[in-house]
């Protein structure tokens, strides 16, 4: 009696896999797009100083602007991807494609990690770790406030999914009477499409944008270091074309290969613009 002859189908189009692809920390830094050069130079205008009145001689005291220059060093990063004529006839789905969207996930995610490591560098934090909630969260805000840190909208938090679990058994954080976007029913996002979709964009709460991040230090132990922050304490300087992106095809060695490329770098601009939050989050990892 003949068996079985059974038919594997393989399905052409691929299915990328889990990861971050795009950078979700570079809208929130203070950018400056570079044309030449390794450094560039942020200049922090400081206000310090009293208001005088006039000596006995009858003018008025006079004093000088407090200006720092701080230097942010960029450094090039690449990531290239090389596959022969053979391995992609022989592959299944859009060798090609993958590659190049392989390679732009790499550098975004590159991007997010070196001004992460550079918020990290801050000297403020929480004190010991502890899992999130409205004291934490408040503690945070209270440094940054007390250091003159206005709240203009521009001030973010880089929190790991663990803390953002914790922030959800908080009232007011899904409360219509503190948030115009009930975060347990849509998600604000840098754009009207990514509204209603868990994992892009930030949620908006006591004047903080809260993004949510797997890249940060110490993600599921009881160390996470979250990150709150305002732009003006953080550079991010790129080179002036930005993120380099480039296929081709050498006919010689019949290789096909994609290359992403960036210069950049990132800078601590005021310490007192970054306060750390170490987490606990080692209750939500799965044993």
């Amino acid at each position: 009696m003949a068996g079985a002859a059974p038919q594997i189908q393989y399905r052409d189009e691929f299915i990328a896999a889990f990861g971050q692809r795009q950078s979700l920390l570079k809208e929130t830094t203070t950018k400056e797009s570079m044309i030449k050069g390794n450094k560039a130079t942020f200049l922090v205008a400081s206000s310090s100083g009293t208001a005088v009145t006039r000596g006995v001689n009858g003018l008025i005291p006079s004093s000088d602007n407090s200006n720092t220059q701080v230097e942010c060093t960029i450094s090039e990063k690449h990531d290239l991807r090389e596959m022969t004529g053979f391995n992609i006839f022989q592959s299944q789905g859009d060798q090609r494609a993958i590659m190049q969207m392989n390679t732009m996930a790499v550098i975004n995610r590159d991007i997010d990690s070196v001004i992460l490591t550079e918020l990290a560098t801050t000297s403020l934090d929480t004190g010991s770790a502890a899992t999130a909630s409205l004291t934490l969260v408040s503690k945070a805000i209270a440094q940054l406030q007390i250091n003159g840190v206005p709240w203009d909208g521009n001030v973010f938090a880089v929190i790991s999914p663990a803390f953002l679990l914790y922030l959800m058994a908080i009232a007011s954080f899904a409360s219509a009477d503190y948030v115009t976007v009930k975060p347990f029913v849509s998600f604000p996002g840098w754009d009207a499409a990514a509204v209603g979709k868990s994992g892009q964009g930030w949620y908006d709460w006591m004047g903080v944008k809260w993004i949510v991040s797997n890249q940060i230090s110490g993600i599921g132990t009881n160390s996470e270091t979250c990150l709150m922050y305002h732009r003006s304490a953080i550079g991010h300087a790129v080179n002036s074309g930005d993120i380099d992106s480039a296929i081709g095809y050498d006919e010689k060695q019949q290789m096909s290969w994609a290359r992403c490329s960036l210069f950049h770098g990132a800078k601590l601009l005021q310490n007192a613009g970054v306060v750390r939050m170490i987490h606990d989050g080692s209750a939500f990892v799965a044993t």
